[in-house]
């Protein structure tokens, strides 16, 4: 699988992990949440009464960045909290168990390799 720039291939990998979700029975809520000017979520999701917010890594292949867990900083978790939090103000839920996923996907084999981290922090 081929992405030319890197928001394509981000846009790819979320359909791709999106797909995956949805394979193990999560309901997908929504895609690229944003809430206010720094966080973002690329994927919320219900597996089962728990709300799960994914961050999504597509790569193609070895990077000179490392491994793409590694670029989910604490400042990015940070933020990723900061916009879990608003979801959850917004949207009036305050009975549900949440948790942070990650799912990585090297674009380069084919099909695609997606690793799902549950609960990765």
């Amino acid at each position: 699988m081929e992405a030319k720039t890197n928001k394509a291939k981000g846009f790819l990998g979320e359909d791709i992990a999106i797909a995956h979700l949805a394979q193990k029975g999560y309901k997908i809520l929504k895609r690229n949440f944003k809430f206010g000017n720094k966080g973002e979520l690329d994927i919320i999701a219900i597996d089962g009464n728990c709300i799960v917010f994914v961050e999504v890594k597509a790569r193609t292949g070895k990077s000179a960045y490392g491994d793409p867990l590694y670029s989910i900083t604490p400042l990015k978790q940070k933020n990723m909290r900061r916009a879990a939090e608003g979801y959850l103000y917004i949207n009036r839920i305050n009975d549900k168990d949440c948790r942070f996923d990650i799912i990585t996907i090297d674009l380069q084999d084919t099909p695609a390799r997606v690793e799902h981290l549950i609960n990765a922090f």
